[in-house]
């Protein structure tokens, strides 16, 4: 790996094109380095990962209007939408697909100096190989490229710190993706990798305080916009450039400031893209930051018994747990039994109190707005915050980082229990980390009942072999609903 400098550069000091950032990530982009085994089967487990969790929400609203919206853009040749028949548009098919696969917070993450949830590269990435024909291989190597760019960006390059959503990290990375999905020279997929991150810088304030369903969309958008900057870019059509380096660029404006030097980790030319092996999927649909949480509260569940005798939980924890989904973001909607769904998975005090009284977590159950309201949960719920413990700050950011936390339950007669957890158990490092296996698994119980077991059964055979799915193959690569759903939904379309 090379670790690339950025930083701001003023318009009377002319920063050659090669020297940009997005010049750097269209070459690795572009390069044609060969897919490892490990990438291909680590992207096969993603497909369905994403497949998963997208078809336990298909039937949720933010979901249906997405999809509605798609069914107004029929295509040809078109790609495939999660739960219908037919072939539409494919920045659609991305967008409807997009939003199903985020909704319940329930894919793939990488988490560094940034957030990010890398799985979104996926459905427009497919979205465009089944529009253009492409090959399981084609579709592989995009996504590898796809995952690289993103998880090096957020390695690299701190977004939430100046309130920016992660999607401006997504959205060059889709753009990159497609381009070595098609094949594309690396002048085009500069111009579109511009283009993208132009039009996917935005506020953090979809994840703050009452949060409502475009935290589903934002990374749908992103990759509908990605598809839109690769075709505006193929045809001839530039990008505001230096993007992230100049005067009134990203870095001098939305960032750190002219006064600060980023480091960019990307691959040489001619090594193997193999930032997918880094990220980690969810056994729990919550913020990833949650995941070992859940499991410690799990844990600590049989030993504390009626939580009724709990006086108080205190969580020590890292700065960004703490500050993002914990008591030190001061939003009283963490606290709110009337907080929206989206509110609630970055509430850790009402999901460590659901979870400690469950023993369990249920992606739809644990939600639900009797359980959240259900008073001895709001009064456990209340006794509950967090605080940041520098120790897990450095642990956060650690070359192996830990992602959990020390809880101190004190009790009504006075008993203090203590434990901690570094990671989730489904983690690489974890007790249970995650292999084919539980990814088949966790296909089949949320798609239980929604999908039909023979379509199941299809979906996983050809998944299974995507490195080697024909043109056709791949274009038939979807899961089909149970049901035909008509369109619940009316807008301009």
């Amino acid at each position: 790996m090379i670790k690339h400098s950025v930083r701001t550069y003023p318009s009377t000091e002319s920063l050659p094109r090669e020297e940009q950032l997005a010049w750097k990530l269209a070459t690795v982009a572009t390069d044609p380095v060969r897919v490892a085994p490990e990438v291909t089967e680590m992207v096969i487990n993603r497909v369905i990962d994403n497949a998963a969790v997208a078809a336990a929400s298909l039937e949720r609203q933010p979901v249906r209007a997405a999809r509605d919206q798609a069914l107004a853009h029929p295509g040809a040749p078109g790609a495939t939408v999660f739960g219908v028949r037919g072939r539409f548009s494919p920045e659609w098919a991305a967008w409807a697909n997009g939003v199903a696969v985020r909704e319940l917070d329930y894919h793939d993450t990488f988490l560094a100096a940034d957030y990010s949830h890398p799985g979104d590269n996926i459905p427009p990435i497919l979205a465009v190989a089944q529009h253009t024909g492409r090959s399981g291989t084609d579709l592989v190597r995009g996504i590898a490229a796809g995952y690289e760019l993103q998880v090096n960006l957020v390695r690299g390059i701190c977004l939430h710190e100046h309130r920016i959503d992660h999607i401006a990290h997504l959205g060059p990375s889709v753009a990159g993706g497609l381009g070595a999905l098609l094949g594309l020279d690396t002048e085009t997929v500069y111009q579109a990798i511009g283009q993208a991150l132009h039009t996917t810088t935005t506020t953090r304030q979809s994840r703050k305080g009452a949060i409502s369903s475009w935290k589903a969309y934002a990374p749908a958008f992103a990759g509908k916009a990605g598809i839109e900057a690769v075709d505006r870019s193929m045809r001839g059509e530039g990008a505001p450039n230096p993007i992230y380096e100049g005067e009134d660029g990203i870095v001098a404006w939305l960032l750190n400031g002219p006064k600060v030097e980023y480091h960019v980790p990307l691959p040489a030319p001619g090594e193997p893209k193999l930032s997918i092996l880094d990220t980690y999927t969810k056994e729990h649909s919550a913020e990833y930051q949650s995941q070992a949480l859940i499991d410690l509260a799990r844990r600590l569940g049989p030993r504390i018994g009626d939580t009724g005798a709990v006086r108080r939980i205190v969580i020590h924890t890292s700065h960004h747990t703490h500050h993002v989904i914990g008591s030190g973001a001061g939003d009283p909607q963490k606290y709110d039994p009337a907080a929206s769904r989206e509110t609630l998975d970055h509430s850790i005090p009402y999901i460590f109190a659901v979870a400690l009284q469950d023993r369990s977590w249920h992606h739809t159950h644990s939600y639900d707005r009797a359980r959240a309201t259900r008073p001895d949960t709001v009064e456990l719920w209340q006794k509950i915050t967090t605080v940041e413990d520098p120790g897990w700050t450095r642990r956060y950011h650690a070359p192996e980082p830990a992602f959990g936390g020390r809880v101190e339950v004190v009790l009504t007669d006075g008993t203090v229990l203590t434990d901690e957890i570094d990671v989730a158990d489904a983690h690489p490092a974890g007790a249970r980390p995650f292999g084919r296996e539980q990814y088949i698994a966790k296909f089949r119980t949320l798609t239980d009942g929604v999908i039909a077991t023979g379509a199941q059964d299809e979906f996983l055979d050809a998944v299974t072999r995507l490195a080697d799915l024909d043109t056709a193959e791949l274009a038939a690569l979807g899961l089909p609903a149970t049901t035909e759903p008509a369109p619940a939904t009316k807008g301009i379309f």
